[in-house]
């Protein structure tokens, strides 16, 4: 073999892959980040498990976390992080899927064999046998334990308790439940009901949305290469809240949009789908590695915008001067409203999160406010339910600005608030997402 050929990676057991990912993501790398770059070490035939069990353990981590140490007779040396990243995986398999028992316990045990860590495969074992010996006594005992009762952190249970007292606790099980999957039709080339007969077709069930005018919900998720025509843009895979926002900004022929903070493109794209004589969509992100996602979407839709790699909070390096008449900020958040889908948030988010996203959030709409023209109209968003980043972002801005008109959001979905309209994770099916409209007087 050339010394230049990179040697390809060793393949890997789905428990093994899932293991690593959880491990990753505890040192603060994200998931969606982490499954790419292990998933191709997985046989074809495992990968989907090697993304359950990732997922799963993530989803219920902090109980997991919370098993492990009650189990084990002494805490694990730092350096034996994957043990311990292969226990939870090992344990959510035992309480938490219809994996037999015993395929569970071998399979995982065969994973943790390594030259030179006998130790470990014994331990894997015991653990793991042990848990499902005492699954009924330590199912008593968390339920004095909050955290492992609801499986988040505590400072995100208390920001929700506080945010949402009666509605707290549906809340965080609508996030430990797995999210449907919902596709946005591209309503430029077909409608609704022609897509659900696409899918009728193929042998997949689906169902319209209610409350999303292109919003499809599958019965059960399907890789997204079995979705007839999503290579060549039919269909993408969109949350019926996130698909509010471009019903929002209700664009008109000849306008101009500005999408601030627009990766990874969902929204850039509706809008296009939705309005295809637009005079100009650009779209802004802080990553070009990000618009680098934006301009895959927007090519296999045959869409097209400009793409501008810039800092939100200074358009002035960026901006050509000529204003916009739309302008749709979808702030960067901690993505409380989304944890169903994103478990990995429990664990990368932290309790001084809201704050430090506030002052961010703060700056991007005073920095968008003067791009906007007279009479046109700023909607902000966040896949966020807490009001630190929602109402109280958008209040002081309101009191400060003498030209902003709040309107009102008159919608089927969400609750209104005092500035915006907020949905909470799970309700009609959907993601927690919040929005609020502004126009320039």
């Amino acid at each position: 073999m050339p010394a230049n050929r990179r040697q390809r990676p060793a393949q890997i057991g789905a428990r093994l892959a899932a293991a690593q990912a959880v491990q990753a993501v505890t040192e603060g790398r994200s998931l969606a980040e982490v499954l790419p770059e292990l998933l191709p070490r997985v046989s074809a035939g495992e990968r989907g498990l090697a993304q359950e069990l990732a997922y799963g353990a993530l989803r219920w981590h902090p109980r997991l976390h919370w098993i492990v140490n009650q189990l084990l007779e002494r805490p694990l040396r730092r350096r034996d992080r994957d043990v311990h990243a292969l226990l939870m995986v090992g344990i959510y398999q035992c309480l938490e899927t219809r994996i037999p028992d015993h395929a569970a316990v071998s399979e995982t045990v065969a994973a943790a064999r390594s030259p030179g860590r006998r130790w470990a495969a014994g331990l894997v074992n015991a653990i793991l046998r042990r848990c499902l010996k005492e699954r009924e006594a330590l199912e008593a005992r968390w339920q004095s334990v909050p955290t492992a009762l609801y499986a988040h952190p505590q400072w995100l249970l208390d920001a929700y308790r506080l945010a949402w007292p009666d509605d707290w606790t549906a809340l965080v099980q609508a996030n430990n439940q797995r999210p449907p999957m919902t596709l946005r039709v591209n309503r430029r080339q077909q409608d609704r009901a022609a897509y659900l007969q696409c899918l009728a077709d193929v042998g997949l069930g689906a169902s319209a949305h209610p409350l999303a005018a292109d919003a499809v919900v599958l019965d059960e998720p399907v890789p997204v290469e079995h979705l007839p025509r999503f290579g060549s843009g039919a269909a993408s895979v969109q949350d019926a809240a996130g698909q509010q926002a471009a019903a929002l900004l209700d664009v008109q022929p000849g306008q101009r949009v500005l999408d601030l903070c627009a990766a990874p493109g969902g929204k850039t794209c509706h809008i296009l789908e939705g309005q295809p004589e637009l005079a100009e969509l650009v779209a802004v992100d802080h990553a070009p590695a990000r618009l680098q996602r934006v301009q895959e979407n927007l090519d296999r839709l045959g869409l097209s915008a400009l793409l501008v790699a810039g800092d939100g909070t200074r358009p002035d390096k960026w901006w050509d001067g000529t204003p916009f008449h739309r302008i749709l900020l979808d702030a960067p958040c901690t993505a409380s409203g989304v944890v169903r889908r994103h478990p990995d948030i429990k664990l990368l988010r932290e309790a001084g999160d809201p704050d430090k996203l506030q002052h961010l959030q703060a700056a991007l709409l005073a920095a968008a406010w003067p791009l906007l023209a007279p009479g046109g109209m700023l909607v902000y968003a966040t896949c966020s339910v807490l009001p630190k980043e929602n109402d109280e972002v958008l209040g002081p801005f309101v009191a400060a600005h003498q030209d902003v008109r709040l309107v009102a959001i008159d919608a089927p979905w969400g609750r209104s608030l005092a500035c915006g309209r907020q949905i909470i994770s799970g309700e009609s099916g959907m993601d927690g997402f919040y929005y609020a409209c502004l126009v320039k007087q």
